[in-house]
């Protein structure tokens, strides 16, 4: 991990673990019984795509257009849809140099601690690198908010991939942790087997 990325993170991390959140003790779980599907993996590579990853035979990848009504900032935004699960991985590709590396990080940081930290017990960044020797950062988010499982990838010279877990269901921890353990490993897989293109001119 380069110097200039971890210098970055620590301060980050400083800023956001001194704000004040509240702390509980976890809950005795109960779960639903929940018939998992075998985990078998294809492969996410589409022409033009400055990426390409692995992902699970029971999901789908569907094209995303739109941003909360706007359109998206390019057209490598794509979903991955859990129907059995009412699941959706949502990854945001952004471009290192259209955008600043260090605005990417911090935004990054908001997202996952300023936007739930009402809602999360706790919230743990953890540094990454993959076999393919791409860097980022994992968020375990742990307490009734709308995601527990949020990350960043990046080579920080081109390549900004940020992606996010969101049920369509009322968040609560207890009924979806279950869910939310099964599909972790998924994303675990994506973040592994991520791979960079190179894009068409």
């Amino acid at each position: 991990m380069n110097r200039h990325f971890i210098l970055i993170f620590i301060f980050f991390a400083f800023v956001f673990f001194a704000c004040e959140s509240n702390y509980t003790i976890d809950k005795r779980r109960g779960y639903y019984k929940i018939d998992f599907p075998e985990k078998k993996y294809q492969t996410f590579r589409d022409e033009g795509y400055p990426y390409q990853f692995e992902y699970p035979m029971y999901a789908s990848v569907l094209k995303d257009s739109s941003f909360f009504g706007n359109a998206t900032e390019n057209p490598w935004w794509v979903n991955i849809d859990f129907p059995q699960f009412s699941a959706r991985v949502f990854l945001s590709y952004k471009e290192i140099g259209k955008n600043k590396f260090d605005s990417l990080i911090s935004d990054a940081f908001i997202m996952s601690y300023k936007q739930h930290a009402t809602k999360a017990s706790s919230i743990e960044a953890l540094p990454i690198k993959t076999p393919n020797k791409i860097e980022g950062i994992y968020f375990s988010l742990k307490g009734n908010t709308a995601t527990a499982n949020q990350f960043f990838l990046t080579d920080s010279v081109s390549h900004f991939l940020r992606g996010a877990l969101y049920f369509d269901a009322t968040p609560n921890e207890d009924s979806l942790n279950v869910v939310n353990e099964f599909l972790k490993k998924d994303l675990q897989h994506l973040i592994n087997s991520l791979q960079w293109n190179k894009r068409k001119n």
